[in-house]
């Protein structure tokens, strides 16, 4: 009755923790549109105002601690609409949830591991979708130099091309080129301005793209060469990162089936006989070879992400 119990409660947290997600989406979506519909009319009211912020209170609390000013940090790498008190909020419900639907189908003791392997996904998440904006951006980046290149080449200078490309390309390069082009409005130098975006997604294409514009913007010269030049570059660079993923697709793979093989045997072994793990993780030995294991499937996973990353 317990065990029943615990996993209502966990489901009605992970539905809750969905049904916010879900709104918030929709939220997003409706102040994007409404920002596409002023755009489109061109009539120059103001746009229309964001979605209506959650947990503001929490929101305004967490900004004053150093955790909160990381996890601001990290929101602003991803492109999330999330303030950091909404992504925290989710991330204890998410938490809350998993914690109590672990106990609830294994035992009490993989509750708290639960949760901890819930607060280590909640920052791999960020990173993730950090990683996946810069790929993103990587890959928009010989578009980018080839409009830069020929914007130049018609004689416009570089503040301006850079608007240009704010406006033709889509997010994540539209959305960085636009903030930089909103700190050359103000007086910033190229160096500064194109730094940050090194700062927020860092990648060799992109340091590579930077300097060689501050370089022609300090000593001039033949920048429209330059551009032509890195242009085919990356994207000799594109293709070979799409290859290289594609061939190191399956070890990715396998990276995930190895703590997801070691859930599976958790749950068969409880399916055949019910309420082993209650009495393996009632003693001291159990719990000590349960965290062995579990520190050895991490091991795996970690050992095999590591082999398979390969810097081009």
């Amino acid at each position: 009755m317990t065990n029943l119990v615990l996993l209502t409660l966990g489901a009605t947290l992970l539905a809750g923790l969905f049904v916010s997600l879900g709104v918030h989406a929709y939220s997003a979506g409706l102040a994007q549109r409404a920002a596409l519909i002023e755009r489109l009319a061109a009539e120059g009211a103001p746009e229309a105002p964001g979605r209506r912020r959650r947990f503001a209170g929490l929101d305004r609390r967490l900004r004053r601690t150093k955790l909160g000013r990381r996890i601001e940090v990290k929101l602003a790498t991803t492109g999330l609409d999330l303030t950091p008190g909404e992504f925290f909020a989710y991330m204890l419900m998410a938490v809350a949830g998993v914690w109590l639907v672990s106990a609830a189908l294994l035992a009490p003791f993989f509750g708290p591991v639960a949760g901890l392997i819930g607060l280590w996904a909640a920052n791999a998440f960020l990173n993730w979708q950090r990683a996946r904006r810069t790929e993103r951006f990587i890959n928009q980046l010989p578009e980018l130099a080839r409009i830069l290149a020929n914007a130049t080449q018609a004689g416009l200078a570089l503040r301006t091309a850079i608007g240009i490309a704010a406006e033709e390309l889509e997010a994540p390069a539209g959305e960085e080129l636009s903030r930089v082009a909103d700190r050359l409005a103000v007086g910033h130098s190229i160096e500064e301005a194109l730094g940050e975006i090194v700062e927020r997604l860092p990648s060799r294409e992109l340091v590579v793209l930077v300097s060689t514009l501050v370089l022609s913007a300090r000593a001039g010269g033949a920048i429209v060469g330059s551009l032509r030049n890195l242009v085919v570059t990356l994207e000799q660079r594109k293709e070979t990162r799409r290859e290289i993923r594609t061939q190191l697709s399956q070890v990715t793979v396998t990276a995930y089936l190895v703590p997801a093989i070691g859930l599976g045997s958790l749950l068969l072994v409880d399916m055949m006989m019910p309420g082993a793990l209650d009495r393996m993780t009632g003693a001291l030995i159990g719990q000590t070879a349960v965290l062995i294991a579990l520190g050895l499937f991490t091991l795996g996973f970690v050992l095999i992400r590591r082999l398979s990353k390969i810097d081009v």
